[in-house]
């Protein structure tokens, strides 16, 4: 195949396929996120379904096709972990050997200790909680006290919610700053939140702080090359800043980071655009909204031909996930998926990849696609 001049890589956070075999030793045996929701209300995505995504696995209301226009197949995750960066990170080739840690009990009084005096602010909470459920318990207090909020999940994250009228955005982000250099943690997250009691709403204004990546990715080998590296959404976040030439920000709406891809694809650029779309995660799978779920998977089937009709003929278009956040699942915690992987491009034939052993074959197809690397990894000749 001819040398591509950009591939778009679509991110549906969460969006996972199954339980991958080693699924027990994180408790999520059974966890199917796709599945469970055609299931349980059943999903109408005849565009992802005309590239192969009801070939991946059985959906309810996504049928199987017999001439699929798309390259579609899953692929496993090698690093340990099921949290974010991990996920993106080894879809840029980038495998992780030790998981990042996580404090299922809240954090340790050293760290506590030496974030108090680092900040001189004393900390409240400090336990695994949602996000809406931590400022419905702590808000009020915070308010009264100005002590912030801090809280874990399942995930290796540190994250501190505020009331933007008590503590500044600016002066939340100053805290997740200092946090960052304390900890080896995979992101530390500003939680800014507005309202009062009873009413209080997360904002716009949340910043992630990732952890820099232990090694080169795809983002950085493209970008060598003087191609361009376009994140759309928290991309830049999750990477540092590493590998990226330009960034568009969302308001961590998914609908602005498809209209945000679309702008990006109308732009004269080579090599890699990034998105991850995040709502699928944040807003429905951790709250166990699964109609939510449903909404917002067809809301982006139905902006999905005009992504096509945007790219040029020597462009591809793929569309993955990071991890699963069954909805229907136990808790509120990621699930141990496989991700499905859907390729397409207006010169490729739709088929069958398989199931890939690793997310990095992502990376690996990408590279060659735009840099002409040799490897027996692509899933695109």
């Amino acid at each position: 195949m001819e040398k591509i001049s950009r591939v778009t890589l679509i991110v549906l956070d969460s969006a996972g396929v199954g339980e991958l075999p080693d699924a027990k030793e994180y408790g999520d045996v059974g966890s199917n996120t796709f599945g469970h929701i055609g299931e349980e209300l059943g999903l109408d995505l005849p565009n992802m379904g005309k590239m192969g995504l009801g070939n991946i696995i059985d959906i309810k209301g996504v049928k199987k096709e017999e001439n699929p226009t798309g390259l579609y197949g899953k692929a496993a995750e090698k690093s340990k972990g099921k949290d974010t960066t991990t996920g993106h990170w080894e879809m840029a080739g980038l495998i992780l050997e030790k998981p990042f840690p996580t404090y299922p009990n809240g954090f340790p009084k050293e760290i506590i200790d030496e974030f108090e005096a680092k900040t001189g602010k004393k900390v409240i909470a400090n336990k695994v909680s949602s996000g809406t459920t931590i400022i419905e318990e702590y808000g009020d207090e915070h308010v009264k006290t100005g002590d912030l909020i801090v809280y874990t999940s399942a995930d290796s994250v540190f994250q501190i919610a505020a009331h933007e009228e008590i503590v500044s955005v600016k002066e939340l982000y100053g805290y997740c700053e200092i946090a960052r250099e304390m900890l080896n943690v995979g992101r530390v997250i500003a939680r800014p939140f507005i309202g009062k009691s009873g009413e209080y709403e997360r904002t716009s204004h949340r910043h992630d702080y990732s952890v820099e990546p232990l090694g080169e990715t795809m983002m950085d080998r493209i970008k060598k090359a003087g191609k361009d590296v376009v994140g759309v959404g928290k991309i830049s976040d999750i990477f540092a800043g590493f590998g990226i030439t330009a960034t568009k920000g969302t308001n961590e709406d998914n609908l602005d980071g498809i209209e945000k891809t679309i702008e990006a694809l109308k732009e004269d650029t080579k090599g890699l655009i990034f998105t991850n779309l995040v709502d699928f995660d944040m807003l429905y799978g951790h709250r166990r909204n699964v109609q939510g779920y449903k909404d917002s998977l067809e809301e982006f089937d139905k902006k999905l031909p005009e992504i096509l009709e945007n790219m040029r003929e020597d462009e591809v278009l793929m569309i993955t996930a990071d991890h699963g956040c069954d909805p229907t699942f136990k808790g509120t915690d990621h699930t141990r998926e496989y991700i499905p992987i859907l390729a397409y491009g207006k010169n490729i034939k739709g088929g069958n990849i398989g199931t890939r052993d690793s997310f990095s074959d992502i990376a690996e197809t990408i590279e060659h696609l735009i840099l002409g690397k040799e490897t027996n990894k692509t899933f695109i000749k």
